[in-house]
């Protein structure tokens, strides 16, 4: 598996794994083709970028490593910006549908809470980014990471923000990651010292908690990719 990491001049990383069957770092293999393996679009904030840590010790890494494991042939990008809000989503990510998606992860809203944004607003936000994906890429498959205000004085606002997620997982037919943070927020040993962005330990339990959902929908996707291949080769070679 070889890992090339690359700095955009905005401050976003783009993360390329690519990953050989069944192969070691120390025994690679024959290189695949781009252009046919699938791709995978991690579209966040800080907690995604892996903010104040080193660009291979934030999840979608550790994700790539993973999938390597299985034998997954994935390219993930990694467009992921801290401050990040709804908005900010919406403006930026045009240049990203151009490469097809074959997965999308989506982990945006928790800046926009904390400035106190509309749920509707976020609500609305969150969705029309999900409806540019889509039109750009029909067959993708979308997972969507939940987050809660788990610190916060319970009202209507924190707990609408927390269906929030769940509700629009239901309505796009995405695979919810119910909270992103479980097992890492409020938790000292595993965050930084501002006490929010997980630290090199939390970032793995961070790709944990997606690899639990990512994890058989990769499968799927990898698997319906070389039937599709299969199925191209035995056409164009025609009947015997």
């Amino acid at each position: 598996m070889g890992i090339r990491v690359k700095q955009w001049r905005s401050g976003m990383l783009i993360l390329s794994a690519i990953l050989s069957l069944g192969l070691t770092p120390a025994a690679p293999g024959p290189s695949r083709d781009s252009k046919s393996m699938k791709r995978i679009l991690v579209f966040g904030d800080s907690l995604s970028e892996g903010f104040g840590l080193t660009p291979n010790q934030a999840y979608p890494v550790v994700l790539a490593a993973k999938l390597g494991a299985e034998g997954l042939h994935y390219v993930i990008t990694n467009a992921s910006q801290s401050g990040g809000t709804t908005d900010d989503g919406l403006h930026r990510l045009s240049p990203h549908l151009k490469p097809r998606i074959d997965i999308f992860i989506l982990e945006l809203g928790i800046n926009d809470a904390f400035r106190g944004v509309p749920i509707e607003e976020i609500r609305n936000n969150l969705q029309e980014i999900i409806n540019r994906v889509r039109r750009a890429n029909p067959k993708v498959r979308i997972v969507i990471c939940g987050m809660q205000l788990p610190n916060y004085t319970e009202d209507d606002y924190v707990s609408s923000f927390g269906r929030m997620y769940q509700e629009i997982a239901a309505n796009n037919n995405a695979a919810l990651v119910p909270y992103l943070l479980a097992g890492v927020g409020g938790d000292p040993a595993l965050n930084q010292e501002d006490g929010i962005h997980p630290n090199a330990a939390g970032q793995k339990i961070l790709a944990e908690n997606v690899w639990r959902v990512l994890k058989p929908i990769a499968r799927e996707v990898a698997g319906l990719s070389s039937r599709e291949e299969r199925g191209s080769s035995q056409s164009k070679s025609g009947p015997r």
